[in-house]
């Protein structure tokens, strides 16, 4: 499976974890594997990303308040968003994937889930974020 296809599916259970802000992580992870009858090396993706977030999330969340403008705050972000932006800064900071192709697949995620005007918002906070850590 493509990776595209894996971060498609990682970031519907971020999103989803993310609206129901669940307490026992684990089984959420497995019962959405098992119904989505997702194959292991998805699963081992699927599972080190979302683990992943979790375990670094105040650094990213710190990272994501850097990378947006003075008008926003994190709790003003769309649940859609802020789960692809918290996927696209793990993979940016804790992963060996270019940051182009990071930034280009977050903004596909956003034009095909999120508003109108999402692409450019995940397109210029990602930006600013490669910038921060001295990606570039």
């Amino acid at each position: 499976m493509s990776r595209t296809k894996m971060r498609e599916f990682a970031f519907k259970l971020i999103y989803s974890l993310e609206v129901q802000n669940t307490y026992n992580l684990e089984e959420q992870i497995d019962l959405y594997i098992q119904e989505n009858e997702i194959q292991e090396e998805m699963a081992d993706y699927i599972k080190d990303t979302v683990f992943g977030i979790k375990e670094n999330l105040t650094d990213i969340e710190e990272i994501i308040k850097k990378c947006i403008t003075e008008k926003w705050t994190i709790d003003r972000i769309s649940k859609i968003n802020i789960s692809i932006l918290k996927l696209a800064i793990y993979e940016l900071k804790y992963k060996d994937i270019p940051f182009k192709v990071v930034i280009n697949e977050a903004v596909e995620l956003a034009k095909k889930y999120g508003e109108d005007s999402s692409s450019k918002f995940i397109n210029g906070a990602l930006a600013t974020a490669v910038k921060q850590l001295k990606l570039v």
